[in-house]
């Protein structure tokens, strides 16, 4: 027999009302997620469009788009009438552009990925050690002159260390069926100081050219920027992509626990297997090239998170963007903060994300009880 409501207890009677809320939340959140998408993609179109016009030379917007619009044959818009805008546009700025824009998608999906496999907030490729992992396979590559694969042969190899360094993060920071925090933070150290311990045997024995490149890496920088080192990014970071996008409702039941999971038809230990070579494709694609940005990939998902809630399918893409938008106005800020002159990219990065992360550790203690 139905009760009254009179008859009804307090938790019965504010039930319906508890789970309107919660349809009301999810409604707004799934608006809010295409909305969040959109508005990242249209402010990377005009960060970008404006990134490019910024620096010696400098070229107004308008002048910008007329020269993209001149150059696919639409003789649209007015061209550059700065000496040599249109040079300082094609040879130098649009690939510097273009790979901030892929370094900063990977990054920030990667670490979207990450902290969703293995479930815990903290997680972020350079903060593991993941990066500095690819980083030592790459500068590897580059001491000794390696040249087995062509242009690919310092993807490759970042890519392969990269790879080992995820297995044996995730090997050693899982106990219990879950992720430790205090486990996974120091086995990141640990693989951090070998990572350049190693790094500093390999400048060592490095001539000039690759001390300098080695240099440059730890740094982290994008001043060696070219159209080829785009069209090498560009499918890795787009592969990973769009099989972490393909991961995203399996990542959202994995969030429930691997017990939940497993019930719900998701093959664990396959979704994590892909989501490690995921996470080692897209940060060793960005390693090898922009070198070890630190945090990007912890702010920005955290960020997303905050704004449209941990579903994977928005979270992931908007992560993407998100990286992207970062990485363009942190590079902007690295090459035209001291006249000609450019700041160390990673150090950037590392200067405003440190005091983020140590407001999350402090977050995340408060909000456990403790570490465990």
């Amino acid at each position: 027999m139905d009760k009254t409501p009179a008859d009804k207890t307090p938790a019965e009677r504010g039930a319906p009302a508890a789970k309107k809320g919660i349809d009301a939340e999810r409604e707004h959140r799934r608006v809010r997620g295409p909305v969040l998408i959109a508005a990242l993609a249209v402010a990377l179109v005009v960060l970008a469009l404006a990134a490019a016009g910024i620096g010696q030379v400098n070229v107004p917007p308008d002048q910008v788009l007329g020269s993209i619009m001149h150059r696919l044959g639409l003789g649209i818009g007015p061209r550059p009438t700065a000496a040599q805008g249109d040079n300082a546009l094609w040879i130098v700025r649009f690939p510097r552009v273009a790979l901030a824009v892929l370094v900063g998608a990977a990054l920030g999906a990667s670490g979207a990925v990450m902290q969703g496999v293995f479930g815990n907030p903290l997680a972020e490729p350079a903060v593991i050690g993941v990066s500095w992992g690819a980083a030592v396979g790459a500068a590897t590559v580059i001491t000794f002159g390696l040249t087995l694969f062509g242009n690919w042969t310092i993807v490759s190899a970042a890519f392969v260390c990269g790879l080992i360094t995820t297995l044996i993060v995730y090997a050693m920071s899982r106990a219990g069926g879950r992720t430790e925090v205090v486990t996974l933070l120091l086995t990141g150290i640990a693989i951090n100081a070998v990572a350049s311990a190693l790094l500093g045997m390999l400048m060592f024995a490095a001539g000039n050219d690759a001390l300098r490149a080695i240099t440059t890496w730890n740094l982290g920088s994008l001043a060696g920027a070219n159209w080829d080192a785009v069209a090498t990014v560009a499918p890795l970071t787009a592969a990973g992509l769009v099989v972490a996008v393909g991961c995203a409702r399996r990542l959202d039941l994995l969030s429930l626990g691997e017990r939940t999971a497993r019930h719900l038809g998701v093959d664990v230990e396959r979704l994590r297997f892909t989501a490690i070579l995921v996470i080692a494709l897209l940060t060793s694609s960005a390693v090898a090239f922009a070198g070890v940005i630190s945090f990007v990939g912890l702010v920005v998902p955290h960020l997303i998170r905050m704004a449209a809630g941990p579903g994977h399918r928005t979270l992931i893409p908007a992560s993407a963007l998100g990286g992207a938008v970062v990485l363009v106005a942190a590079d902007v800020a690295a090459r035209t903060a001291i006249p000609y002159q450019e700041l160390p990219l990673g150090v950037l990065t590392a200067l405003f994300g440190g005091p983020f992360f140590f407001w999350l550790l402090r977050r995340a203690r408060r909000s456990s009880g403790g570490w465990a």
